[in-house]
């Protein structure tokens, strides 16, 4: 006898009608032999009904309150659920998240689960009945009723699926599983028949709005199978597991976070713990950072760029104001009128030229990128919020991505994977996963250090469409991978872009770049000795106290950052090759054996 979790959302359970319908989906796995955990959101619009209402009294709702009269949404949907169930002839028993014993922080609004308790659910599963549950929430160590934040209903059913051992986790949505890009937006998209949990993750961070990654990062480090599935059709979906559709493909899709804001610190002083004090304050308040760019050095001062989600820009805006006058920067400024372009594919670690074709596509549209960040699977560019829909579409038709893989293309894809170096294992390893003190605490999986790796820095480029496009299609070319690539928010219309290559095409790429340089009037300078250092997991742009642990401990062995590359899988960053072995010895004894 199977377990499985079935998770439906508002659209799945906007009224009675479709409350019954998925009922009946709950029966059906019953009859076929299976047991059965519902997890619920609350139905339709009623979650943004009740913000409304509260906002109605107060612009600036307590966090608490909030918590507890969001929570009330699910709890009417589980009671209509049992009703359904019971009325379609099968027993049934709904639980809120404090029943069932789903412990968590208290974070307000953003709760962290740190353990469940199955004892309630396996015996009401072992009476024969079906189990509902309130996704999206549970209650802290003094009873206080939490939320989970956003995409929490996934986060729910995942984590269930994991307490409980279960075979399986489908997620019934409004669309028929995880697609190449926004179908709504891009009529092209294909769907996907799987997706790795990395790519999954760095998709739904980036603004896939299918799953939450919190929910995927649960999926990883405890190898649950999840299903993405329609709730209103028998299509097959698309499964979300250790191995993705092809590994020969560059890129796997392509994602749009509509709603961020950039935040830029002027004349930040350029010195080892800079980078430390500066996001732990972000860290702090709760509001994860992304596409972290910092300008080179001049006379002792850099600027630092980074984005936040719109959501969180009042409260980072007043961060950051606290911010300059801490560390002693000139000031800062926010554009909240920005948007993120973000390709995401295991075969670009392998591949050349994914960000030239990126890049190119964006210039032949017209969009000026202000912001480039990368890591090892993902490359993200930022632009002005008007083009950003016009760029995704852009990115999705360069790399072929409308198009269904042909016969052959799959078995290449399955040939390369039985070769391949990456590790397709269900879930983190036991080891680590033992000294766990909370079910959603950061797995560090390993410290890594790259001390092959050259660096370039291409000063005052003129910031406007296609110069990006113009440098990585040279080095293309030359059939060069360049890894860590981060172009700066410009100056009086100058940019700075740094990018790091393996250290044996230097003299190629430095003529490449000293070619472009001459065309446009820029200036280039290599570095040959530094070092890549990257901690490797999962979820760590979401946990964001780790990678200030890791500034904490390059700066408390007076080791200056030179570019950060950030991401859901890995935090590195670029420091002087003469410190790289010590600063990875430092980094494996912060986090040996440990959790964030």
């Amino acid at each position: 006898m199977a377990l499985i979790v079935q998770k439906f959302g508002g659209t799945s359970v906007a009224d009675t009608t479709k409350i019954i319908a998925a009922a009946r989906k709950a029966i059906r796995e019953v009859r076929s032999g299976n047991q059965v955990v519902m997890v619920v959101s609350a139905m339709g619009k009623q979650t943004d009904h009740l913000i409304a209402l509260a906002k109605e009294i107060s612009p600036r709702p307590n966090n608490r309150e909030m918590d507890m009269l969001m929570s009330t949404g699910e709890q009417v949907t589980i009671a209509l659920m049992a009703i359904a169930l019971e009325f379609l002839g099968h027993k049934a028993v709904s639980f809120t998240g404090a029943q069932i014993g789903i412990r968590t922080d208290a974070t307000y609004s953003k709760a962290r689960i740190r353990s469940i308790s199955t004892d309630r659910m396996r015996r009401a599963l072992d009476e024969g009945k079906i189990v509902i549950a309130a996704g999206f929430q549970g209650v802290d160590d003094d009873l206080n009723i939490t939320t989970l934040g956003r995409g929490g209903s996934d986060t729910t059913a995942v984590a269930l699926a994991a307490a409980l051992k279960a075979d399986r986790c489908d997620i019934y949505t409004d669309v028929d599983g995880v697609y190449t890009s926004d179908p709504r937006i891009v009529p092209d998209a294909r769907r996907l028949e799987r997706i790795s949990y990395d790519e999954m993750l760095e998709l739904a961070s980036m603004g896939a709005g299918v799953m939450h990654s919190r929910s995927i990062e649960f999926a990883k480090k405890f190898g649950v199978l999840v299903h993405v599935r329609s709730s209103f059709s028998d299509s097959p979906g698309t499964i979300i597991g250790p191995e993705p559709e092809r590994l020969d493909a560059q890129v796997c899709g392509v994602a749009l976070a509509k709603n961020e804001a950039r935040i830029t610190i002027h004349g930040a002083p350029d010195q080892p713990g800079v980078a430390m004090r500066l996001f732990s304050r972000f860290a702090d308040a709760h509001i994860p950072t992304d596409m972290i760019a910092q300008n080179s050095s001049s006379q002792g001062r850099t600027d630092i760029s980074f984005t936040v989600q719109s959501e969180d820009a009042v409260k980072a805006v007043d961060v950051a104001a606290e911010v300059v006058k801490e560390i002693g920067a000139d000031r800062y400024d926010v554009d909240e009128n920005v948007a993120k372009v973000s390709a995401v594919g295991l075969g670009m670690e392998k591949q050349t030229g994914v960000a030239q074709k990126m890049f190119h596509a964006l210039f032949e549209r017209g969009i000026n990128i202000q912001m480039i960040a990368t890591s090892d699977i993902k490359i993200s560019a930022l632009m002005t919020r008007e083009l950003a829909v016009d760029a995704l579409r852009a990115v999705h038709a360069a790399f072929g991505l409308e198009r269904e893989p042909s016969e052959e293309e799959k078995a290449a894809g399955s040939e390369q994977k039985s070769n391949a170096d990456h590790s397709f294992e269900n879930g983190v390893s036991a080891h680590l996963i033992s000294h766990l003190t909370g079910m959603e605490d950061v797995v560090v999986e390993g410290i890594l250090l790259d001390s092959n790796q050259a660096r370039f820095t291409l000063y005052d480029v003129p910031d406007r469409p296609g110069l990006a496009a113009e440098i990585f299609d040279r080095i293309a070319e030359g059939c060069v991978i360049v890894d860590m690539i981060v172009q700066s928010v410009g100056r009086d219309n100058l940019a700075n872009i740094t990018f790091t290559v393996p250290r044996s095409e230097i003299k190629s790429v430095e003529k490449i770049a000293n070619d472009v340089c001459k065309a446009h009037g820029c200036h280039v300078d290599s570095n040959v000795n530094v070092a890549k250092l990257t901690v490797r997991g999962s979820g760590l742009r979401s946990h964001t106290g780790l990678a200030c642990r890791m500034f904490k401990t390059l700066s408390d062995s007076d080791v200056n950052v030179s570019v950060i590359s950030l991401s859901e899988r890995c935090v590195a960053v670029v420091v002087d090759e003469a410190h790289g072995a010590v600063s990875q010895a430092n980094l494996q004894k912060e986090f040996s054996e440990e959790t964030l």
